[in-house]
C-alpha cells in the first residue's frame, strides 16, 4: 500500500506544516514544544492548496494518459473556482489558472519566468500512477507544471519529484536516491519534451530548446550536490542547509534533506519539515510523500485518516494506484 501511504502523507504533511508555515523555527517550538508538532490539528484537519492542486491532478489522472492535458486544466480551473481555494494559495498559480479559466490558451497563462514550488508540490500523482511509460510519465509531470509555471527548473524539479516517489514505490533505497535523481538530471539534460510542451522554450535570449531546458536541470542538479553535500543533523533548521523551499529545486531538495534525516521514522520527519523557517506547508507534504512510499500506509497513525480533510478521496485514490 505504498501509493496509499504516499498520497497520505502527503495530506498529512501538508495538514502539520500549515499552521507553521510563516512562523520561524523559534516560534514554531515555542507554540508546539521541542521538535514541533506531532499531531493533526482540528477535526477535519484542513489542509492548504498543496494538496487541493495535488487531488486536482489526480482526478485529471483517473481517466489514463489519453486526454490529460484537457483534464488538467479543466480540473485547474475547477480549484480556481472553488469556494474552498482561500488556504494561502500562490499567486502564480492563481493568476495562470484565472487565465485559463478566462479561455486562454496554456502558453499564454502560464508563469514563464516562474521557479515556485507550486508545480512541484502537486506533482506527487504522476508518480504513484503505475502504469506509465518513463515518457509519459516525464512529459505529463512537466506539463502540469507548464499550465502555471513555465521555468525550465519548475518542470525538471516537477519531474525528478515525480519519478523520486516513483521509485521509492517501486522498492529503491532512500540512501541511493540521491545519487539516482542526480543521474536523471545528466542524463534529461538537453531532452526537450516538444509534444509535450510546444514551444515553451522560445523567449528572449534562448537560442534552442535545448538550451532552455538545460538550465532547469543544472539548477536541479546544483541543488542535489548541496543536499549530497549537507551534514546530517537532526536538530539543525533543514532550510539551514538545503534552502527554505519557495522555489522548486529547493522545495525538493530540503523535502529529501527532511525524509533522508528520518528515513525511519516517518511521524518524525513529518514534524521535522514542519519545524523548519521555510515553505513548511510544501516541504512536509513532499516529505509525507517520500515517507509513505517507502513505509506504506501503515506509517502513519490510524486516526489520521478519518481526521485529514478529503480522507475518503485520498484513500479511494490510493487504492486505484496501489500494486
Amino acid at each position: 500500500m505504498r501509493a496509499s501511504g504516499s498520497l497520505s502523507g502527503l495530506a498529512y504533511g501538508d495538514a502539520l506544516g500549515a499552521p507553521t508555515e510563516f512562523m520561524n523555527v523559534a516560534e514554531i517550538e515555542r507554540r508546539y514544544g521541542a521538535g514541533g508538532p506531532r499531531d493533526l490539528e482540528g477535526d477535519p484537519a484542513l489542509v492548504t492548496d498543496d494538496t487541493q492542486m495535488t487531488l486536482a491532478v489526480a482526478r485529471a489522472l483517473v481517466g489514463g494518459r489519453d486526454g490529460v492535458e484537457d483534464a488538467l486544466r479543466e480540473h485547474f480551473v475547477r480549484w480556481w473556482e472553488s469556494p474552498d481555494n482561500n488556504r494561502a494559495p500562490g499567486m502564480t498559480c492563481l493568476q495562470a489558472c484565472e487565465k485559463l479559466a478566462a479561455g486562454l490558451p496554456w502558453r499564454e497563462a502560464t508563469g514563464a519566468s516562474s521557479k515556485g514550488c507550486g508545480a512541484n508540490m502537486r506533482v506527487v500523482p504522476v508518480g504513484l500512477v503505475p502504469d506509465l511509460s518513463d515518457d509519459d510519465r516525464a512529459g505529463i509531470a512537466q506539463f502540469q507544471s507548464a499550465l502555471t509555471h513555465g521555468h525550465p527548473t519548475a518542470l525538471a524539479a516537477s519531474e525528478l519529484t515525480a519519478f523520486a516517489a516513483r521509485w521509492l514505490v517501486d522498492g529503491t533505497s532512500p540512501g541511493d536516491l540521491t545519487a539516482a535523481l542526480r543521474e536523471r538530471c545528466a542524463e534529461q539534460r538537453t531532452t526537450y519534451r516538444e509534444e509535450w510542451l510546444a514551444d515553451l522554450w522560445v523567449r528572449p535570449g534562448v537560442s534552442t530548446p535545448e538550451e532552455f531546458i538545460a538550465r532547469g536541470w543544472d539548477e536541479c542538479a546544483e541543488a542535489l550536490d548541496v543536499l549530497a553535500a549537507a551534514t546530517p543533523d537532526r536538530d539543525a533548521d533543514p532550510c539551514l542547509a538545503t534552502g527554505a523551499g519557495w522555489i522548486a529545486e529547493e522545495a525538493l531538495a530540503t523535502a529529501l534533506h527532511c525524509f533522508l534525516l528520518l528515513r525511519d521514522e516517518p511521524v518524525a520527519a513529518l514534524s521535522r519539515a514542519a519545524t523548519t523557517s521555510g515553505d513548511s506547508d510544501s516541504i512536509a507534504c513532499l516529505t509525507g510523500a517520500f515517507a509513505g512510499a517507502v513505509h506504506g500506509l501503515g506509517a502513519w497513525p490510524e486516526e489520521w485518516a478519518e481526521r485529514v480533510e478529503h480522507g475518503d478521496e485520498l484513500a479511494a485514490l490510493g487504492r486505484r494506484w496501489d500494486r
